[in-house]
């Protein structure tokens, strides 16, 4: 469907400051249409090997991005503290000193298994430094949900950032992708 002429915008990249970061989803809504009607109703397909009709209905099964893309396609801001999107507001991020960037540097041993060896190692990470913590568990398709149906989407608000923005969550809006039904049953959304 995206080497459609009307959908070649999907397979382009847009870069640099003209993308439309929140926005995407006015980009996306003729394809979340056509998703919801293959899922609900379906469309009259051909095959070919068995020469009968048949219903075909489809599923959107995941989205690939690189960070910033996540970043627009989830609405989850993946800039600075609290960027992370797996570990969302149970960061151990923190800004350089001299920089103020925000460093996810020997955040990610707490997700190893209790026994492995980095979690002991401290040379090769911050100094001095064990890892005893453990990370908490993913949060679900429904608690996620549940945390997004609270803010509106980039459609209906498209320069608002939620209360709490940068403080307790970096929720930018409500994608478009949690208007499709199953969206809360996949456990990797976006790759």
């Amino acid at each position: 469907m995206c080497m459609n002429s009307e959908y070649m915008f999907l397979t382009m990249v847009i870069s640099g400051p003209s993308n439309p970061k929140r926005l995407i989803d006015v980009y996306l809504e003729p394809l979340i249409d056509e998703l919801l009607q293959l899922w609900h109703v379906g469309v009259r397909t051909h095959d070919h090997t068995t020469n009968r009709a048949f219903m075909m209905r489809a599923a959107l099964m995941w989205t690939v991005n690189d960070l910033p893309a996540y970043g627009m396609a989830s609405g989850w801001s993946t800039a600075g503290i609290m960027g992370c999107p797996i570990c969302m507001d149970d960061t151990r991020a923190f800004h350089l000193q001299h920089g103020r960037k925000a460093c996810y540097f020997d955040c990610h041993r707490r997700f190893l298994h209790k026994d492995h060896p980095y979690r002991r190692n401290k040379k090769a990470f911050t100094k001095n430094r064990q890892e005893r913590n453990i990370a908490r568990p993913r949060l679900t398709g429904e608690e996620i949900r549940v945390q997004v149906e609270e803010y509106s989407s980039a459609i209906k608000q498209p320069l608002i950032h939620p209360p709490g923005y940068g403080i307790y969550h970096k929720w930018t809006k409500k994608s478009i992708f949690w208007d499709l039904p199953y969206w809360t049953t996949h456990l990797i959304r976006h790759n």
